[in-house]
């Protein structure tokens, strides 16, 4: 990685459109999140919808051959759609490489028998409906940290807070990390720092947020953010490679997220899907190798987290009453 002290980062065209007389306005410093990872950097890399140990495989191969540096990994399946062995060949392989995995906990209201999510509204998304689905995402998650998981991912605020409770209360590991889906993702300042008191150690944000809107989020919330750099479809396609550097100056500390646009939905996985979801699992890491090239092209690839690096620091929580 270049040091980003030794090469002052350029934004895209900018001495071409210079000479054109088309300079851009100068940044403004005071919009700059002034917000880092805990042992230093100011981004890490995510490989999403990574639906079991094959397609993990595919993924750390891939890593390996086109040197891309992976801090996370995460399945969007569901915890309840591996066997246990699945789940510890999972473990056992990013932990070999220092790699943090993050399964998604329990039901949710698109797979369930609510029909408001299939209307225009979408009523009430991914969210647990009722008692039961949120005691199949407790129950996850004592399986799943059990069997040596160290990030829950989740889509509700309710399992939100009982699972930090349960944290704090040692019925799962303290150094459980709490990762919000994109599905349910805040889009203010208000909201986010919510999550964040929640319990919420990353929060991933919609792909659609202006950079102002990023700018808005640091001066409230140091909590980690996770964000598609490319958005699948569902979640609207975006593609915003050419601002990634920009990106990690608003959002930091971020989590470089590389999903995929034009490819179909694959959760939940099953063996029906191989061929789609191996050869999209790929894809995602060369698209990860792609932004990061653009970094470097742009000077601005320093300031990432160390490999292996993965709580997210002191964060602001609500009070657990006794």
């Amino acid at each position: 990685m270049t040091d980003a002290s030794a090469t002052a980062a350029r934004r895209p065209g900018e001495q071409a459109l210079a000479d054109l007389g088309l300079k851009a306005p100068a940044l403004d410093p005071a919009d700059a999140s002034p917000h880092s990872f805990p042992g230093g950097g100011r981004w890490r890399t995510e490989i999403p919808s990574c639906e079991g140990p094959e397609a993990l495989a595919v993924v750390l191969k891939e890593a390996s051959r086109l040197d891309v540096p992976i801090h996370r990994i995460s399945q969007g399946s569901g915890i309840w759609m591996l066997t246990d062995a699945e789940i510890t060949e999972m473990v056992e392989s990013t932990g070999e490489r220092d790699i943090e995995l993050c399964l998604f906990t329990g039901p949710r209201g698109t797979w369930d028998i609510g029909g408001s999510t299939r209307t225009d509204s979408r009523g009430a998304g991914l969210r647990a409906r009722g008692h039961d689905a949120v005691a199949g995402c407790v129950e996850d998650a004592v399986r799943a940290t059990e069997l040596g998981v160290k990030c829950l991912l989740v889509a509700d605020e309710g399992v939100l807070w009982t699972l930090h409770r349960a944290r704090a209360a040692g019925i799962i590991p303290a150094d459980t990390t709490l990762k919000v889906s994109a599905l349910i993702g805040p889009v203010n300042p208000a909201a986010y720092a919510v999550y964040e008191n929640l319990g919420a150690d990353s929060v991933n944000v919609p792909s659609d947020l202006t950079l102002d809107h990023l700018t808005e989020i640091r001066r409230v919330s140091g909590a980690p953010m996770d964000m598609y750099i490319e958005a699948p479809d569902d979640l609207g396609g975006y593609v915003r490679m050419y601002e990634v550097a920009e990106l990690i100056r608003r959002g930091a500390p971020l989590y470089l997220k590389f999903g995929l646009s034009k490819a179909p939905g694959i959760y939940p996985y099953g063996h029906h899907m191989r061929e789609l979801t191996l050869a999209t699992a790929k894809e995602r890491v060369r698209r990860g190798r792609l932004a990061l090239d653009l970094l470097a092209r742009h000077g601005a690839d320093g300031d990432m987290a160390p490999l292996g690096s993965r709580l997210p620091g002191d964060l602001q929580r609500f009070e657990i009453s006794a």
